[in-house]
């Protein structure tokens, strides 16, 4: 059959007909840009160019809830993601939220088919056997179809097409039956060029339709079926499409009846390899016909198949929403996760003492102990004993090359113990995590961690041993006094003694030396027992210090590191939960 030129000369316009009109069949035109193919007699197939428009637009598309629940949480998941997956990874999922955007705002009572097949396979006589008219160029050239071709049975579907991207030269409006017009009313069949064509552009024609159709029928013949090309490149990807979805296998007129059945039942076992479920037993999925176009055989079941699927006006929901689950595979990998996702409370525990490890919290709090005992000897204490103490701090060495090579040593091993701090914690945050989210979490540790270990320095100077001596308890001016009795019995034992050698004094050694004798037992008995009841304060002493320590070290690091940290970790929490909302699973926490 001859292609037919996508032009007409003015004086073979035909009447206009006003839909639900009862006008004879020679006098129709049709609005949206549509070009009306008639055939008249003794003459090759007529066009006539459009008239006006003669209803208001259709109402568009409107998904129910639980899809737009869906498509919003897919949104909501997207912008979350943005700054944390690569532009690649959303492509998809972005892709689909604009489509489904584009086709609500066009007509919901219009359904959008297109016709796929392999060269030679018939689908553009199909097309013209659906349309009751020539439209579609057919022949023994290969490839015959350059381009989709557009045919509307109704008013209103100009938008839709022009989001498909065919030109108003290649639409169509059919010439048929008012009765098979009404089964049909609403649907917009799409000729497509050949999947397997040899030109490139006709293949990218199949590629850019195939994602903005409701539906799709795809045309095979008893040779091509099982053509791997058609399995791997679409089927076998659309899987998750299925209930918009019809396989026809064309051209039974060259088979006897058992071998119709037999390909039939070996195409259904190709589609099932394909995951593809069949639609049989009213269960959903793809339905599976056979049919000659070349005779009309069968044509009337698909016929009857497409009145459903427009009656209903649902396959562009189904497809939006297949398009959702095929996003939502495809996003698995970066948001399935173990289920022990979050830093635990014992890890958060080892991070503090980590810290606190390096900033050397326990030496500090050993430390404090330390000074408070050194004081309460110095107030306690003999004073023979702390002049000779004295005399030894004061001539002791101050500083030297030595302490201060360790001072080196001991702050580089601080921020090496600070380092590791920072890589466990980070590790154990990201080990559950996808490989995106795990890397978003090591940078935000990684980011905290930068200038740390100043900040616990400057810290542990603040949160350290305050200025001045420790604080005394009351018993201490008690036993000050004790230990200056004690010094002054040796004292004036001493004296006694020397004015009894010098004559001044009478002579009796009993009193003096017992007086000696009691300063010195007791100086050091009274100094023994300061330092056991010096223990216990100077031990929670030091204590308290070691604490403020810890809780400084601890308040830097939670919010330097564990803070950023658990804000990426409640980010990928809202994002899966998105996920589930959108592959309708709980994914826990």
């Amino acid at each position: 059959m001859d292609h037919v030129d996508a032009t007409a000369p003015a004086d073979e316009e035909p009447h206009a007909r006003v839909e639900g009109d009862q006008r004879p069949d020679d006098e129709v035109s049709w609005d949206d840009g549509l070009i009306a193919r008639r055939v008249t007699e003794g003459g090759p197939p007529r066009e006539a160019p459009a008239r006006g428009t003669t209803s208001g637009p259709p109402a568009p598309l409107a998904y129910d809830g639980p899809l737009r629940s869906r498509l919003d949480a897919l949104r909501e998941l997207v912008g979350l993601s943005r700054a944390r997956l690569d532009n690649q990874t959303l492509a998809e999922a972005a892709r689909v939220l604009d489509e489904a955007g584009a086709r609500r705002k066009l007509s919901g009572q219009h359904t959008v088919v297109a016709i796929a097949g392999a060269t030679g396979s018939g689908k553009s006589q199909l097309f013209n056997t659906l349309a009751g008219v020539p439209i579609s160029e057919t022949g023994v050239r290969r490839p015959t179809t350059a381009a989709p071709i557009a045919c509307s049975w109704s008013d209103g579907a100009a938008t839709l097409i022009d989001r498909l991207g065919i030109p108003g030269r290649l639409r169509r409006r059919p010439l048929q039956s008012a009765e098979a017009e009404a089964q049909l009313r609403g649907l917009v069949l799409i000729d497509l060029p050949d999947h397997d064509s040899a030109a490139v552009q006709h293949r990218e024609h199949v590629d850019r339709v195939l994602k903005l159709v409701d539906a799709v029928i795809w045309v095979v013949d008893p040779e091509k079926y099982a053509d791997a090309a058609l399995h791997e490149r679409y089927l076998r990807p659309m899987a998750g499409h299925a209930e918009v979805m019809i396989v026809v296998l064309n051209q039974t007129d060259r088979l006897p009846a058992e071998a119709t059945e037999q390909i039939l039942d070996d195409l259904r076992r190709l589609l099932d390899e394909d995951g593809i479920a069949l639609g049989e037993y009213d269960e959903p999925g793809a339905t599976v016909l056979a049919l000659s176009a070349l005779t009309g055989d069968g044509v009337g079941d698909l016929r009857e198949t497409l009145g459903k699927i427009v009656a209903e006006r649902g396959a562009a929901a189904r497809r939006v929403s297949a398009d959702v689950d095929a996003a939502a595979v495809g996003l698995r990998p970066v948001y399935a996760a173990g289920q022990g996702v979050g830093l635990s409370e014992e890890a958060r525990e080892e991070f503090s003492g980590r810290l606190a490890d390096a900033v050397g919290a326990t030496a500090a709090g050993e430390a404090a102990e330390r000074a408070w005992l050194r004081s309460a000897n110095r107030a306690c204490g003999t004073p023979w004993l702390r002049l000779w103490r004295w005399y030894q701090d004061r001539g002791g060495p101050q500083t030297g090359s030595l302490p201060v090579r360790r001072q080196t040593d001991a702050e580089a091993t601080a921020r090496q113990r600070v380092e590791q701090a920072v890589r466990t914690v980070s590790d154990q945050a990201a080990a559950e995590l996808p490989t995106p989210w795990a890397q978003a979490v090591r940078e935000a540790a990684v980011r905290g961690s930068q200038g740390l270990s100043e900040s616990l320095d400057e810290l542990a100077e603040q949160a350290g041993l305050p200025p001045g001596r420790p604080p005394r308890p009351g018993w201490w001016p008690v036993a000050v006094l004790v230990q200056a009795a004690m010094t002054l019995l040796q004292i004036v034992g001493g004296a006694w003694l020397v004015g009894q050698i010098a004559g001044v004094l009478s002579p009796n050694l009993g009193v003096p030396v017992l007086l000696m004798l009691c300063g010195i037992v007791g100086g050091p008995l009274v100094e023994w027992g300061c330092r056991l009841a010096a223990r216990g304060p100077a031990r929670r002493y030091g204590q308290e210090a070691e604490r403020r320590l810890r809780e400084a070290a601890a308040s830097c690091g939670r919010a330097r590191v564990l803070d950023p940290v658990a804000a990426e970790l409640l980010r990928y929490r809202e994002v899966r939960e998105q996920y589930g909302r959108i592959a309708g699973v709980g994914v826990g926490r």
